[in-house]
Parts: C-alpha cells; structure tokens; sequence
C-alpha cells in the first residue's frame, strides 16, 4: 500500500510539473507573437515617418480590423503595448522563457536600461511570480538598494556574477513593510511588530532578499543568572553568517546599538562555527539619526547596521530624497 502511495505522489509531480512546463511554453509563444506584432507595427509606422500622426492611424486602423476577429487582447491600447514592448527590449533572442507577458509589461516603458537588467535577473534567480516583482518594482527595490551600494555592484549580484561580500549588499535601507498591514499613524507594541512579520514571514523573506532563511524567533541567551531574548534569528547563506534583527518602534538610541552589539559579540563568540562569517546585527527602527548610528560605533564598524522601516509604500519623490540625504552624510564624511 505505502509503494502505491509513493507511486501516485511521483505521477502527481510529474504531472503538475508538465502542466507547469506546458502554460509556461503557451505563455512564452504568446510573448513572443506580441514582440512581432510590436516590430512589425514599429517597422511600418517608420515607413510613414513624414506623418506625425501615423503610428496614432496605424494602430487604430489595425485595433478595428483585428479586434472584432481576435478579442480584446488586439484593442487600441494592447496593441500600443506590443509596440512599445519591441521598443524596449528590441532584441528577441534577449527575452528569457522564465518571465511571462505580465512580467514583461511591468518592465516597459522603463528609461533606466539597468534598472530593467536587474529586475529580469533577480526574476530568473528568485523565480518571481508576477505580483512578487511588481511589488518589488512598487517599492523601489532597485532604488534602495542603490542607496549603500553602486549600480555595478547591484547588477553584478543579481546576475550571479558575484557574491556579496558586504551586508550592505544585502541589507536594504529603508525596509518597506506594507505587507505587514500596520497602520503609519497607529501606535503598537515592539512585539506587535514582531508578531506581524512572523504572521508574513514568507513576505519578510521577499523583503529581505537573496539567500535568507529564518532561525528563530526571542531566541534566549543566558548570562550569568541574567536572561536576555534577541527578536529574530535568521541566516544567509550567501554571506554564510548569522543575522540577527532587533526590532525598535522608536527612534534609535545608543543603548539600542550597545544591546545588539552585546547579542552579535555573544553569537560570534558561541553560536558561531569556524567556517562561518562573523555575525551581523540589524537594527529594524522606526527613525534614525545617522550621525548618532556613526559615532556609537567604530569607525571600522562592518557587523552593525541600522535599517529604517516603512510600513507604506514610499513614493519616488520621497526616496529621491532619502538618496540625497545619503549623499549629503557621505560628502560630509569625506570633508571632515
């Protein structure tokens, strides 16, 4: 009985994986018949280019004769969308099987060439659904992580060119938790915070990135009569170290930065095994002066970080700011 239990499991896999195999192919064919309706569209609207308004023509005159035979997906506006799907991604031996049309449509339209390269690696190597990536376009993840890093290193990562060596590589700053469901003006608890993050945990590890997996959460450490309950426990296996979050609902303190420094020392101290890296600490706060972050720690500080969380999303204004603010810190570093 249990070998015909294994059997039917084994069929049912190969089922559900030849299905899978099967929408992704349809999928792909179906990309790819709007990159050649968008090319050949594009490529006739060029013949015509002593007319202002002839792409405008072209795509209304071909909506009319082909909607009412092919359905809605042929209408003035999807039509617009293939043509500029060629435009953006002119080449069609570029386009990877892993990503579908919706993916695709999400991208288009980008100007920043590097920013598109960087969502369809991290796609590929994540495996992102469509709403995965659109919530990660949605929250400027690109963006952020530009914040502590340069572009080059960013794409060099996501195209598994190279591993990442800093935490700043990984860790993002600010950390946007809208999945979480908490209100900005609303007041709760550290372990409200807490809570909701393990509640969503598989959104926390998308938050999070590459290579993250979760140890524990109020671990105990036990000094001496003294009990003390580090937040949350996870690991990278990237970075192959530990990573330890405590979560603060208020602005940061230097006795915040001492308490988790004493958690990392005790980590690397006992926890940690030979061939791994030495622990690093996150501080996840509501607010934070980076001058008090500076000097609380050494100069040649590389295991501590302070990440700011945001419970909605921010617009791109408001992240231009946070970037020129960055800016602003390091020049002022550099002239002192």
């Amino acid at each position: 009985m249990l070998q015909d239990k294994t059997l039917i499991d084994e069929i049912k896999k190969l089922i559900a994986s030849a299905r899978e195999t099967t929408i992704r192919s349809v999928d792909f064919q179906r990309t790819l018949l709007y990159w050649h309706i968008g090319e050949r569209m594009f490529n006739e609207e060029q013949k015509g280019k002593e007319r202002a308004d002839y792409g405008t023509y072209l795509v209304k005159h071909l909506s009319e004769a082909l909607q009412p035979e092919f359905g809605s997906g042929f209408s003035y506006r999807n039509l617009n969308w293939y043509r500029q799907f060629y435009k953006t991604f002119p080449i069609v031996s570029a386009l990877r099987t892993q990503l579908s049309w919706t993916h695709y449509k999400t991208l288009i339209g980008f100007d920043d060439k590097d920013k598109i390269d960087y969502y369809i690696a991290e796609t590929v190597k994540n495996n992102w659904s469509v709403r995965q990536m659109e919530r990660q376009v949605n929250s400027q993840l690109f963006e952020r992580l530009l914040l502590s890093n340069d572009k080059e290193s960013v794409l060099a990562v996501a195209r598994n060119e190279q591993l990442p060596t800093r935490p700043e590589e990984i860790i993002k700053d600010p950390m946007v938790l809208e999945f979480l469901g908490l209100r900005r003006e609303s007041a709760y608890y550290e372990k409200d915070l807490e809570q909701a993050i393990i509640t969503h945990l598989q959104d926390f590890l998308l938050e999070l990135g590459n290579g993250f997996s979760f140890v524990a959460r109020q671990k105990r450490i036990h000094l001496e009569g003294d009990d003390f309950f580090i937040d949350l426990v996870f690991y990278n296996r990237l970075l192959q170290c530990f990573v330890l979050f405590e979560i603060k609902t208020h602005k940061l303190t230097h006795e915040d930065i001492g308490q988790l420094q004493m958690y990392v020392n005790y980590f690397d101290r006992v926890e940690k095994v030979e061939h791994e890296k030495p622990t690093i600490g996150v501080l996840l706060c509501a607010d934070k002066n980076n001058a008090v972050v500076r000097f609380s720690l050494p100069e040649d500080n590389k295991t501590i970080l302070a990440s700011q969380y945001k419970v909605i999303l921010p617009t791109e204004e408001q992240l231009l700011n946070e970037i020129k603010k960055e800016i602003d810190l390091i020049n002022e570093q550099q002239t002192n």
